[in-house]
């Protein structure tokens, strides 16, 4: 009896967290008229799709989007693969050192988006996609250094101490040695990275303009006068997240290697 209530359980609490994402993927094949309809399937239809790409901008914020996540992983992750390194193994800064780069994440982004703005006009980069790409760079450069910092806390000190006794410098200790071994956490920082980046609203919304908008940005603007386009909302959002649920399952052992590397010492 016990383990019927179990597994009861269990199938309550996943089709609690499955309905939600099947019943948008289910109104994202409704016509217009339909798509508030309580019945399972009144019809089926692949126009909210052809038309998020032929009546709207969605299929540029989603190239967008893609080429602004990628582009902030790729600026980030070397100074925050360095700069952790710096604070696991020399201890720089300190305690305070570490708690300013945790400090930066607890500021609201309405405080920091105005001032982007500032910066970015005065550079000429508003309404770009470097822009973008260089903000969210700098903001998810911190939880990035935070996250790596655990990764390379986690690497025995012993296999850079061998290697600088064959006659490596502590560069060449750090680019031949803890950086493949710390391949693992370096993948799940970035995407968490990516993630992070894919889903911000607010820096995209006032730093972009029409051609340079994201997915987020796209997605709010189905909202007209007329009310919100639901079906076309809901297959935004399932093509909004499918680079996610891919980045996840082909790097799956990688997110649960780099995510628990960290805590086993």
């Amino acid at each position: 009896m016990r383990r019927v209530a179990l597994h009861l359980g269990l199938l309550l609490t996943c089709a609690v967290i499955l309905l939600p994402i099947l019943w948008v993927v289910r109104t994202s094949f409704l016509p217009e008229p339909l798509s508030y309809s309580p019945e399972l399937m009144p019809a089926a239809t692949l126009d909210n799709y052809v038309a998020l790409f032929t009546s709207t901008r969605y299929g540029q914020s989603y190239l967008n989007s893609l080429i602004v996540a990628l582009g902030s992983v790729v600026v980030a992750l070397p100074f925050a693969a360095m700069t952790g390194y710096a604070f696991a193994r020399f201890k720089t800064g300190g305690r305070t050192g570490r708690f300013a780069v945790l400090a930066t994440q607890m500021l609201p982004p309405v405080a920091i988006v105005l001032p982007a703005f500032a910066l970015l006009r005065t550079v000429g980069l508003t309404n770009s996609l470097t822009g973008l790409i260089i903000v969210y760079a700098a903001v998810n450069l911190p939880f990035l250094i935070w996250i790596l910092m655990g990764f390379f806390e986690g690497i025995p000190v012993d296999l850079e101490w061998a290697a600088q006794t064959d006659g490596a410098t502590a560069w060449g200790a750090f680019w031949r040695i803890v950086l493949p071994v710390s391949l693992p956490g370096i993948a799940a920082a970035g995407v968490l990275g990516f993630i992070l980046t894919w889903n911000e609203f607010l820096f995209a919304l006032v730093l972009s303009g029409p051609q340079t908008a994201t997915v987020p940005v796209a997605l709010a603007s189905l909202q007209t006068s007329n009310g919100v386009q639901i079906a076309k909302v809901s297959a935004g959002v399932v093509l909004a997240v499918l680079p996610l649920v891919i980045a996840s399952r082909f790097i799956q052992r990688f997110i649960v290697q780099g995510l628990t590397f960290g805590s086993v010492k």
